[in-house]
């Protein structure tokens, strides 16, 4: 069994990796394939970890199993990929996201590193006691989770750890429950963009999807609302974000997921072509949501599953796509 790692996202699953799967020949290639030995050795491999593929890559005509590390696939040419090779993603991020958007909320509603800030310089503006002085709390509060996959579920289960009301925006319905107030489907968005304090958005970046989110969105929603964007960049229209927060349209943003990233000739690069960074209201971090140590040993845990029922003719789990027989 041929496994190749290929890019520096992939190759973070590597480690230990032989211990999973038993006797196989691991290879870790790096992003840009500039030697021919290394793209001998893609052009070779039965297994591929990685998070694109196109037609400037070798073509493994023996691959067995196209495994992203991800959820998202949107770089992944399907059309290229051997008809042999099984698909397949993986989640086990949703508790890391969950927990960051849990963060992110806190912060606004807990003031906690403002208190100590100015507690140090002897002001005592927080101090119990006067009403002038209050801070909010998040009970009560709603939190609209457009999409209601692994994630929207997982901050689900937390908002309503604290008692956190949850409307929920999905293209099929969902039933109201014990963790779920109020649903609504996607031609009913008008009314979904003004119920929530917080809109966080994990929709897949699809067809459908892409800028899901734009003027009419930012219009319709409340004064103090926060947008935090967890899924993928361009399912909110950059321009109507920017406009929306420069304008004070929204009270603010939390902002994992962008428009522009790095490259391995363009490696220090802002997220957007417009000055997001000179906002004062809009949280702004590298698409790191996910990004944990029990991210990387669920996800692990899976590729390696799905390598060994690849090999044995078993069924896949998350299969995007199903492959031809193991001896094809």
């Amino acid at each position: 069994m041929r496994i190749v790692f290929h890019g520096e996202n992939a190759a973070s699953f590597s480690h230990g990796f032989a211990d999973l799967v038993g006797e196989a020949d691991i290879t870790v290639l790096p992003d840009i394939l500039a030697s021919e030995a290394d793209r001998a050795a893609y052009a070779a491999a039965d297994v591929v970890v990685g998070t694109r593929f196109n037609t400037s890559l070798p073509r493994p005509a023996g691959l067995k199993l196209f495994h992203v590390p991800g959820a998202g696939y949107d770089a992944v040419d399907l059309g290229a990929l051997p008809a042999s090779a099984t698909v397949c993603n993986c989640f086990g991020h949703e508790q890391a996201i969950a927990e960051y958007v849990m963060a992110g909320i806190l912060a606004r509603h807990v003031p906690l590193a403002d208190a100590d800030a100015k507690l140090r310089k002897k002001d005592w503006s927080y101090w119990a006691g006067a009403p002038e002085r209050v801070h909010d709390e998040l009970a009560e509060k709603t939190i609209g989770l457009l999409g209601f996959g692994h994630i929207g579920k997982a901050i689900a289960v937390r908002a309503k750890a604290f008692e956190m009301k949850v409307d929920v925006a999905n293209r099929s319905p969902v039933p109201a429950s014990e963790r779920v107030d109020r649903s609504f489907t996607l031609d009913q968005l008008d009314e979904f963009w003004g119920s929530a304090d917080f809109i966080v958005v994990s929709v897949p970046l699809t067809a459908e999807t892409t800028g899901i989110v734009g003027k009419e969105a930012f219009d319709a929603m409340r004064p103090s609302a926060v947008v935090f964007n967890v899924g993928r960049g361009p399912t909110i229209d950059e321009t109507a974000l920017y406009a929306a927060l420069r304008d004070n349209k929204i009270a603010g943003a939390v902002i994992d997921t962008w428009y522009v990233y790095p490259s391995p000739d363009k490696p220090d690069v802002l997220p957007s072509i417009l000055p997001f960074h000179e906002l004062p209201n809009v949280v702004m971090t590298p698409h790191m949501s996910g990004w944990t140590s029990g991210t990387i040993r669920r996800r692990q845990k899976t590729i390696a599953d799905n390598v060994l029922s690849r090999a044995a003719g078993r069924p896949c789990t998350n299969v995007v796509r199903e492959g031809g027989s193991a001896d094809s």
